[in-house]
């Protein structure tokens, strides 16, 4: 940012722009003041007036590889030179390309991708394959789960959104685990994993298995926690899958494409999926852009039957172009394995740390640049600092807070979490913590346990 770029006459242009015309997403509109952003680079961002943010959220937790880079930048400038759209029916190179690197990051027997422009067309389209690829209607996913905005990805949501837009049918919601606030009285990981997959097959048993198409999971649970299944987990999903004739859609949209330190969050244990939804990350959401990785198995059921299913934007060039500098970017600047190791060495130390320091932190969580840290009034008793489905005072002021300081991290309900870009450096880590520390400090009143 420069001196030049500071300009506040224009910032409140923008910003009174905004307020007249723009319908903003899941907001009373009456009651937001969205920042008026005047451009980015790297793990930051700045406003009009001259302030600075770190950006601890990477947005909507899709900047993997921050603002601006110029690999990708350059691609996409190239891609409209050369060919700026296309339909969907013709090949393209952008679009080819791109698919090949994304399957390529997954497993052998996963090598088709069907490309929708963001997460939540994704969830549709895998749900939709599954549906007509067994037969099965029915669809079981997490109540600690967000799946997208649609219709029908909406209603697999757990979320509160969920509750005013449930007009899809053949949902059906279960617990899965989450050892911190355990609906199975759990005592340790082994047994929250054996429990949660007990609980799992009773549900797939009472539902009846002639009737489930498909099990859809964040591999990572994202917005609702940053849930890291434990170890058995997966495994035991897939073998249930298995058992009861069920596919398993991995929801990777916001924990894949480095996010966890692995291309995909599923990658860090031992299993494979049938469908891999993902958006988000894959092109750091330079131009929207979303898809499913289809098995061998699913695609050869559509070798000789319609799949009854197209958007117009599938597969853009220029969103496609972004994909392939992206992946390749990643590739070359060796950004997984710089996520896995600051993840591990550096963010995780220094988030032991705060909760050493704060009480207001019942818990830390993380993989990767992807952390949580889940903020409670009583250690004790595990009250959160905000109610489900809501936010608190506490919140907010921890929020304003952050912001002042010049640090914008990404919160839900009674958590905050830390989802910097994958090539975030030591140094940005370190400064953004630290802002963090100051406001947990100045909101230490809040906590009322001993």
């Amino acid at each position: 940012m420069t001196e030049s770029m500071t300009n506040p006459t224009r910032g409140k242009e923008v910003y009174d722009l905004d307020r007249a015309h723009v319908f903003h997403s899941w907001s009373a509109q009456g009651a937001i003041s969205p920042i008026p952003v005047a451009g980015g680079m790297g793990s930051y961002f700045w406003d009009f007036d001259g302030n600075k943010y770190l950006d601890f959220s990477s947005q909507l937790v899709f900047t993997n590889i921050g603002f601006q880079h110029p690999k990708v930048v350059k691609a996409i400038q190239d891609q409209a030179a050369l060919l700026a759209t296309i339909a969907p029916q013709h090949a393209n190179e952008a679009r080819g390309e791109a698919a090949k690197r994304i399957s390529g990051r997954a497993g052998e027997h996963l090598n088709k991708v069907f490309f929708t422009n963001g997460g939540a067309d994704g969830v549709e389209n895998a749900i939709r394959l599954a549906r007509l690829h067994t037969g099965k209607h029915k669809i079981l996913s997490f109540y600690r789960s967000y799946h997208g905005n649609t219709t029908t990805a909406i209603t697999a949501t757990g979320d509160p959104r969920r509750w005013p837009n449930e007009n899809a049918t053949g949902h059906v919601h279960f617990f899965g685990p989450y050892q911190y606030r355990s609906p199975f009285w759990a005592a340790d990981e082994q047994e929250e994993s054996k429990r949660a997959l007990e609980h799992l097959e009773q549900v797939i048993i009472f539902e009846g298995p002639s009737t489930i198409a498909a099990i859809l999971i964040e591999s990572v649970v994202g917005t609702a926690g940053v849930l890291i299944p434990p170890p058995g987990y997966l495994e035991g999903v897939r073998a249930l899958c298995d058992k009861y004739g069920i596919k398993w859609i991995a929801d990777e949209v916001m924990s894949g494409f480095g996010r966890t330190g692995k291309w995909f969050a599923y990658q860090n244990w031992s299993v494979e999926p049938d469908l891999i939804v993902f958006a988000k990350g894959v092109n750091s959401g330079y131009v929207p852009l979303g898809g499913v990785i289809i098995s061998d198995e699913i695609a050869a059921t559509f070798k000789d039957r319609v799949f009854p299913g197209g958007l117009t934007y599938s597969g853009h060039p220029l969103a496609t172009a972004a994909a392939v500098a992206t992946i390749d970017a990643m590739s070359e600047e060796k950004m997984i394995e710089h996520a896995a190791d600051i993840g591990q060495n550096v963010i995780k130390p220094l988030v032991e740390e705060l909760q050493a320091k704060h009480k207001l932190i019942g818990e830390v969580r993380g993989l990767g640049v992807f952390w949580a840290l889940d903020l409670v009034k009583d250690r004790a008793t595990k009250e959160p600092l905000a109610p489900y489905g809501g936010s608190s005072p506490a919140m907010a002021e921890l929020m304003a807070a952050c912001k002042k300081a010049g640090m914008i991290p990404f919160m839900n309900f009674n958590r905050i979490h830390i989802c910097p870009p994958c090539n975030v450096s030591i140094a940005e880590v370190r400064a953004g913590i630290a802002i963090l520390d100051q406001a947990l400090t100045s909101i230490a009143s809040h906590y009322t346990g001993n």
